[in-house]
Parts: structure tokens; sequence; C-alpha cells
């Protein structure tokens, strides 16, 4: 992948192979029960439901990234927070609607860490099925998103992140991500644009 390929502009690019990342889509963060719910989350479902519903109609791979910690297992993430999203647990379940679709298009993957990269196959299943780009879309913009979006530079990817479908509980943090991401990982297209790509 040349360098050109990762900084152009989203309009003007090739459609590429692509892949819909659904980062942590779970009651933790939409569900104002759960102790990590914050108001503007739920912001980022309509536009997400869109991309996610176009993603299926294409037969684009779709990627719902999850976080799952070992039910009772101690875990070097819970030093910095409480401990969460077991597997099994409220917090972890999937926002009604956003739950994986029986389909060979459409495969989780649990993670530990805030990338969806880290210590997951993810690498390697978007390799398999010759995947160049990837959308990603969901929660928090500066935490999970951006240490996604990041590895997926590193590794070689075009990595789109379009704003309306990531949000942050600091939001000049979650801001200060986009910024970022669009100036050393990859691109915030619009919404529209995603869609067009896929």
């Amino acid at each position: 992948m040349s360098d050109e390929s990762v900084t152009a502009d989203p309009g003007s690019e090739p459609r590429v192979p692509t892949a819909l990342v659904l980062v942590d889509l779970i009651a933790s963060f939409f569900d104002p029960a759960e102790a990590n719910f914050y108001p503007a989350a739920p912001e980022v479902l309509d536009p997400i439901r869109t991309l996610l519903e176009e993603a299926r109609s294409r037969g684009t791979l779709v990627v719902h990234a999850v976080e799952r910690h070992y039910p009772g297992l101690e875990d070097f993430e819970f030093a910095k927070l409480p401990r969460h999203h077991e597997a099994g647990a409220s917090d972890a379940a999937y926002v009604p609607g956003f739950e994986p679709v029986a389909s060979g298009r459409e495969v989780e993957v649990f993670k530990r860490r805030y990338s969806a990269f880290y210590a997951t196959d993810l690498d390697l299943l978007l390799r398999e099925q010759g995947i160049r780009r990837l959308i990603i879309v969901g929660v928090k913009t500066n935490v999970c998103i951006r240490a996604t979006a990041q590895d997926a530079f590193a590794g070689g990817f075009e990595v789109w992140v379009p704003a309306e479908t990531t949000n942050s509980n600091r939001p000049h943090l979650g801001a200060a991500s986009l910024e970022d991401i669009e100036r050393y990982f990859g691109a915030v297209p619009t919404l529209e644009e995603a869609i067009a790509s896929l």
C-alpha cells in the first residue's frame, strides 16, 4: 500500500476492499443503567445503523470488536478501570439491534485491551479476506477508537473514522483524537463518503 492511498481525499479514492469495524457497541456505554453510560453515546447509533445496514446489503465484511474479560480472573486493565465487561455480564451485552447476524461476512472479535488488534486475530482475519481499508466506528473516540485506528495504520491498513459515528464522554479529547486520526493515521470522511465506499 502506498503512502498516497492512506492520505488521499476520501471522495477521490477508487473503491478498495473494505471492512466495517464496530467497536464496543455494548450496553456499558449505551444503557443508562450501566456504569459507563454517557448521554452523548446514543447519538452515534443511527449513523452506525445506516452504515451497518448498507454493509450487510452489499456483503461487506463486518467485524464486531467487543471487549470481553474472563469472569472472576485478574486482568491487567483492571488496574486502571474497575472490573467491567466480563463475559455474560449485563454491561457486555450488545446494544439491541447491533448483534452479529449469522453470516460468513460477519464475525466477532473479542478484545481485552482498548485496541481491537492487540492480542486478537483481527489482523490475520483482515489479511486473509484481502481487506485494505477499515471504516472504524463506535466508542469511545479517544480510547478504543483511537487505539484501534493507530494499530490499523501501523499494520498498513487505510483508516477511515466518520465523525458522526463516534464520540466520547470527554468531547475535547474526542475532537483531539479525530484531529490526530486525520493528521497521522487516516481520514475522517463524511457518513455519505463512508457509505459510498462500502
